[in-house]
């Protein structure tokens, strides 16, 4: 399946906190969560080599509108405010995915 919409976030955990969050971030690939998506074709959580509170995020999904549809159910919701409780700093961004590979 083609990702015409991808996303970008690199968070920084509250001190002690980056395998909670890392935890959390993981728990969206159970089924009924929003990266075990079909709309979800690409979800790469990574953690800084050198800090091990700095996480980053990597997603890919079918739309734009997918994306934002799945987000705005009730199980993203609670991972939202979960990771949300988590942090201390983070930035994101979109972008346009041209072409790749995701195999994990």
């Amino acid at each position: 399946m083609k990702s015409d919409y991808g996303f970008q976030a690199t968070m920084t955990a509250k001190p002690g906190m980056g395998n909670e969050l890392i935890d959390v971030l993981l728990s969206a690939l159970e089924p009924g969560k929003p990266a075990s998506s079909e709309y979800c074709v690409v979800y790469l959580v990574s953690r800084s080599a050198s800090d091990a509170d700095v996480v980053h995020v990597t997603e890919g999904w079918t739309t734009e509108e997918d994306h934002h549809r799945v987000f705005a159910g009730a199980p993203a919701q609670a991972i939202v405010a979960r990771v949300q409780e988590l942090l201390g700093a983070s930035t994101g961004t979109d972008y346009t995915p041209i072409n790749g590979k995701a195999a994990f």
